[in-house]
């Protein structure tokens, strides 16, 4: 018989916690019992103890994975209890991570369509945004030889993080990551295989390469880009058959002139410094129109609030592991625990509310470290239903002081499209005839 009291109510909230990220595991391939006697870490386990980590705080791993080992004690009071040693749960990690992340991965996105519901699709489309940040890992000399210091003086190794993310629910849907001086290209052009079908992605300034805009478009996928002033665009060149006032083409000067040229639509927004232009391979304005690009666009800014939330709330703008393959784990794992963590909550706000990383990470951490007053007497998808951004309405801007170290980065312009001259003309004239005889 179960006795009443603090512990008991404590040890609720513990199997309530269990329950809401069992829900968001996979029930098959993830045993909570090894064949082998000897593995303290099974895999269930270790993925579960990986989250908790990601979630905890604590300025070296030590202290957050004796939490984290105290909270699964808790989590499975009958079953044999985990290994003691940080190094064992690290060595476990390192060894199984890129397997259990895979898996992981897969059923999250199952439960972000599930959760999305309605808001899974807008229109035919699933609208997903993408962006990298850099990650700073400990200044130790194994982390500076692989990950490198993007360039610049005076940074610590540094990992850049390319994340996909859905835009309803403000969700992760892929990442990869690469030294701090890879290329946000080359990182997406990796992560493509697992876009949606259907997908309009939003991206930013660096995503307007001609390979990659092509590689998006035979496949099928749908793009609104931010283009800069370097980007070269012509008009007139008389591929297109009916040319807009607006259709413009990518087409670079190289050996990729023997590709046929890009066609796209320019939509300008904004006037005077605030100008800012953008490319869509969709050109039916009847399907998707500039009010209603300029509206998606600017969807595409809760990215930045993912980044701010992984780095200022979860404390991940500077990694804990020492080496790089264990910073790389850190890394991914902490993108699961953000992702499961949402998942969580908009289970209990609902996807048109919203949610706030802040509020609802700080519910799960009073749960874990004994702070949860009134313990039981409020459930947990209770407590996640308060973790709502706020809706206060603004009355001035919101600009940060200027800080000696803000970066004020000058906007990328716009590009200035220039008329197709006639040998371009009839270049793509040849291109055209070729590809309607094929």
């Amino acid at each position: 018989m179960r006795r009443s009291g603090t512990n008991d109510r404590y040890a609720e909230y513990q199997t309530q916690l269990l329950a809401a990220m069992r829900a968001l595991l996979p029930t098959r391939g993830l045993p909570l019992i090894d064949g082998d006697r000897r593995v303290r870490w099974s895999d269930r386990v270790l993925v579960i103890g990986a989250v908790l980590l990601s979630w905890l705080p604590g300025s070296k791993l030590q202290e957050a994975f004796a939490a984290t080992r105290e909270t699964l004690v808790a989590m499975y009071p009958t079953r044999r209890r985990p290994g003691r040693e940080l190094s064992g749960f690290l060595k476990a990690l390192r060894k199984r991570s890129a397997g259990l992340l895979s898996l992981v991965t897969k059923t999250l996105r199952e439960r972000t369509a599930e959760q999305a519901g309605r808001h899974w699709r807008w229109k035919q489309w699933v609208v997903l945004g993408v962006d990298g940040s850099r990650i700073n890992s400990p200044r130790t000399v194994a982390n500076e030889e692989v990950f490198g210091c993007a360039g610049k003086t005076r940074t610590a190794p540094q990992q850049l993080l390319l994340t996909i993310f859905h835009v309803a629910t403000g969700l992760p849907w892929a990442w990869r990551r690469g030294a701090g001086d890879a290329s946000e290209r080359h990182l997406l052009r990796d992560a493509l295989p697992e876009l949606p079908e259907h997908t309009l992605l939003l991206a930013d300034a660096g995503f307007t390469g001609y390979d990659l805009l092509g590689t998006l478009q035979r496949a099928g996928q749908a793009f609104i880009v931010r283009a800069g002033a370097n980007v070269s665009l012509l008009r007139k060149l008389g591929y297109r058959v009916r040319e807009e006032r607006n259709t413009v083409y990518l087409w670079p000067v190289d050996e990729q002139r023997k590709n046929k040229p890009l066609v796209l639509r320019l939509v300008v927004l904004g006037s005077g410094e605030k100008r800012v232009a953008l490319l869509t391979n969709v050109l039916d304005q009847a399907v998707l129109s500039k009010t209603e690009i300029k509206a998606l666009y600017r969807q595409r800014w809760s990215i930045e609030v993912m980044f701010r939330s992984l780095k200022q709330t979860m404390g991940k703008r500077t990694l804990r592991a020492e080496t790089p393959n264990l910073a790389q784990c850190e890394l991914d794992w902490a993108l699961a625990g953000f992702w499961m963590l949402g998942l969580m909550t908009l289970a209990a706000t609902g996807v048109k509310q919203g949610w706030s990383p802040a509020g609802a990470l700080d519910v799960v951490r009073r749960v874990v470290r004994h702070r949860q007053r009134r313990a039981g007497t409020r459930r947990l998808r209770t407590l996640l239903r308060g973790a709502r951004p706020d809706r206060y309405h603004r009355f001035g801007p919101k600009k940060a002081r200027d800080w000696p170290r803000k970066k004020n980065d000058r906007p990328p312009g716009t590009p200035k499209p220039r008329m197709a001259k006639p040998p371009e003309i009839a270049a793509a004239k040849r291109l055209r005839e070729q590809n309607c005889a094929a």
